[in-house]
């Protein structure tokens, strides 16, 4: 199965026999406004204009619970989560199709929700909602209840614990832009480095300069020149779980199975019994 769908590709599909549930994701962490500014409001962009018939998600209460011990994004309630999606319309046989307004983190954290909850077809819109050349619609859909139920799958999470252990045993990429991961800047979290033995694995040298993935060869070749080989277990952390979870996407696009420690460096520079290392080498 697919993880991503071109925009002309959707557009096939909204208009065959068994079109997509559409969800609208579009988030934005709050500390990339500038001082000041007002806090990205993803319901109000979407009230604004959104792909006809999608229905919005709040990444922050419906797709994680509140901030805590276990980060600034920790998993939702199982159950909370199964609502929700059913809310939106989500079923089991029906296909999902996720975006956001174009960076691909919010979609991809609900697209792989949607994934290891056990949701069999769900794809995340390439590029976004800039790629989308067809007219929007302010309409706001009631769509009848879905019959989704979560059945979480454990192989694909990590805990603090067993990003640790991955670190040694396989390889544990980190998703941050490089200066977090070597500890020289830390605009969020309490402390900056990296979790010891993991490898910087920056999300934004995934896509294309137009926001697009890269293709699944120029995937698989960048994660094999980072140690992503076939006899290796794989696994991701960011920050939070958001980026994280935007190359666990780019992952599936190269045909690699990969875990998720979603608490992330925002839960483990939380515990001050942590070890932390800084610099360009993995240690």
């Amino acid at each position: 199965m697919n993880a991503i769908i071109s925009a002309s590709e959707l557009v096939d599909e909204l208009a065959g026999g068994d079109p997509p549930v559409l969800l609208d994701v579009r988030w934005q962490l709050s500390t990339a406004k500038a001082a000041g500014a007002p806090p990205f409001d993803g319901r109000a962009e979407y009230a604004a204009g959104h792909l006809p018939g999608a229905v919005y998600v709040d990444l922050d209460k419906e797709l994680a619970s509140a901030p805590g011990a276990h980060g600034r994004h920790p998993l939702p309630d199982v159950g909370e989560f199964g609502a929700a999606m059913r809310r939106a319309g989500v079923s089991q046989r029906r296909p999902v199709v996720v975006y956001d307004g174009g960076q691909g983190w919010a979609a991809a954290r609900a697209w792989w929700l949607l994934r290891w909850t056990g949701h069999p077809n769900v794809r995340v819109l390439d590029g976004g909602l800039p790629s989308w050349a067809a007219p929007l619609s302010t309409d706001v859909p009631t769509p009848p209840p879905g019959d989704f139920t979560p059945v979480p799958d454990a192989p694909g999470l990590l805990d603090a614990d067993g990003a640790a252990a991955l670190a040694r045993s396989g390889v544990l990429f980190d998703a941050r832009a490089g200066e977090r991961y070597r500890g020289e800047v830390e605009p969020i979290d309490p402390v900056g480095g990296h979790i010891p033995g993991a490898v910087s694995a920056p999300t934004t040298d995934n896509v294309a300069p137009d926001g697009r993935f890269r293709s699944a060869e120029e995937l698989r070749a960048r994660f094999e020149t980072l140690g992503a080989t076939e006899d290796r277990a794989v696994g991701v952390y960011c920050g939070s779980g958001v980026s994280g979870a935007h190359e666990v996407l780019a992952l599936a696009v190269a045909g690699i199975p990969a875990a998720l420690y979603v608490g992330s460096w925002s839960e483990w520079s939380s515990d001050p019994a942590r070890p932390v290392a800084v610099g360009p080498d993995p240690q």
